[in-house]
């Protein structure tokens, strides 16, 4: 009889020690894998729709040669714009990443000099460059001084013969290593990579999780 009893103690325990754990689990599941920094990114000097001092910052670190990012920028982007840039309230910086190396490097040089020379369009530039972007084949060769000259004359009315000497001196490089320097210290691993008020989302993707981080921040 006693050790009847004590069989029942140790199945009770063992049931209690089932529900804790499934319920951790679904927990841990429910819960976030975004990662948050103490810091919002510095957009200072970035390119940015909006008020830099609107109580929700978003910033997307992007490459221009990343199809991932031009996904982005057709599908989500227009949906934020809509929803939140047009109020005031949220403001959108882009912050240069070179994960695709010499091609990477020559859009962002010649994004910061139009960015430089004739700000006003610079997002309309930003949006042609991505729509030039190859909707197959991302590897092949596409963004090249010519071809950055050609967007810069169908976008912008600076003077492409200033674009051609920024890129070929390099004239931005400052401005682009600043971006590689936040790229580092916010430890970003892929493109687009997109941060609310200094939180990581996990899933750039996922529209209804980025809305739900924005309005928690707008009601403080």
């Amino acid at each position: 009889m006693p050790n009847k009893k004590f069989q029942l103690i140790i199945l009770a325990a063992l049931l209690v020690f089932a529900i804790v754990t499934v319920a951790v689990v679904v927990v841990n599941n429910n819960q976030s894998n975004e990662t948050v920094h103490d810091d919002q990114p510095s957009i200072e000097g970035q390119p940015t729709i909006g008020e830099a001092d609107a109580p929700v910052q978003i910033v997307e670190f992007g490459d221009f040669k990343c199809p991932s990012c031009k996904a982005w920028e057709e599908v989500i982007f227009p949906q934020l714009e809509n929803d939140y840039l047009d109020n005031g309230d949220v403001s959108y910086s882009f912050i240069n990443v070179l994960f695709h190396g010499e091609e990477s490097k020559i859009g962002s040089l010649a994004a910061e000099s139009v960015l430089e020379h004739d700000p006003e369009s610079y997002w309309t530039f930003h949006k042609k460059m991505f729509e030039e972007q190859p909707a197959q084949n991302h590897d092949s060769l596409w963004i090249t001084h010519d071809k950055m000259a050609e967007i810069a004359e169908e976008t912008t009315s600076m003077n492409v013969s200033q674009l051609m000497s920024d890129l070929e001196q390099e004239t931005m490089a400052e401005q682009v290593n600043q971006d590689m320097d936040l790229v580092e210290e916010f430890d970003v691993q892929f493109t687009p990579s997109i941060m609310v008020n200094g939180t990581m989302m996990e899933d750039p993707f996922d529209y209804e999780a980025l809305k739900a981080l924005i309005d928690q921040e707008l009601e403080g």
